[in-house]
């Protein structure tokens, strides 16, 4: 995008100077367009999840022109409903993989294995830890840590020796991420093992 006397140019046009018409060809030789004072254009908007878009000021000091919008902060209590709302649907999705287990034992009284009332125990205590969490938010800021937690993930290089078999590790690689953490579970299923994960940390 460009912005020349006050415009937004979105896309290429055909631009009068004087008795002199340019074709839209024009934006494609940037040493005119400066001449002429049309000046690249970008915007900086406010994180839509946290924020409502409100007044555009227009910063035309340097050779960008920068775009920026203030905003109105959304309402913190609907955005902890929603936050409450995706952990009670999370936990939901998860319990499903063993459920039938459950079913099983009321229609034949077999016993639900150690390892799977282990799984669904933490799985429980994971969410009333998210939702005492979430619950004891006041500010946006808190909200927005929450969702966007940095972390650092290692995990182990892949590779495939001679016979085609695939090796993970000895080396390893760190990556950076910010994390949702209504999204982050500690607890998973014993058959759901990631060979080459090595650790994920919080910042």
């Amino acid at each position: 995008m460009w912005y020349y006397n006050g415009e937004i140019i979105k896309t290429p046009k055909s631009m009068n100077f004087g008795d002199f018409q340019y074709t839209q060809d024009l934006f494609k030789d940037a040493d005119k367009l400066a001449e002429l004072g049309i000046k690249p254009y970008r915007e900086v908007r406010l994180d839509s999840r946290y924020w409502n878009n409100s007044t555009l000021s227009v910063d035309t000091s340097g050779d960008e022109a920068i775009g920026t919008y203030t905003g109105n902060a959304k309402d913190i209590n609907a955005l902890k409903e929603n936050m409450l709302g995706l952990i009670k649907k999370q936990l939901t999705s998860k319990l499903q993989v063993t459920d039938w287990y459950y079913i099983r034992k009321l229609r034949t009284d077999t016993a639900v294995p150690s390892d799977i009332q282990d799984y669904s125990d933490a799985l429980y205590s994971e969410y009333d830890t998210k939702k005492s969490e979430i619950d004891a938010m006041t500010k946006m800021s808190h909200i927005m840590e929450y969702e966007n937690r940095p972390h650092t993930e290692v995990r182990k290089a892949i590779t495939t020796n001679a016979e085609g078999e695939t090796i993970y590790g000895p080396k390893t690689t760190s990556i950076a991420r910010d994390i949702n953490m209504c999204m982050h579970w500690v607890a998973s299923p014993n058959d759901k093992v990631d060979p080459a994960f090595v650790s994920l940390t919080a910042d």
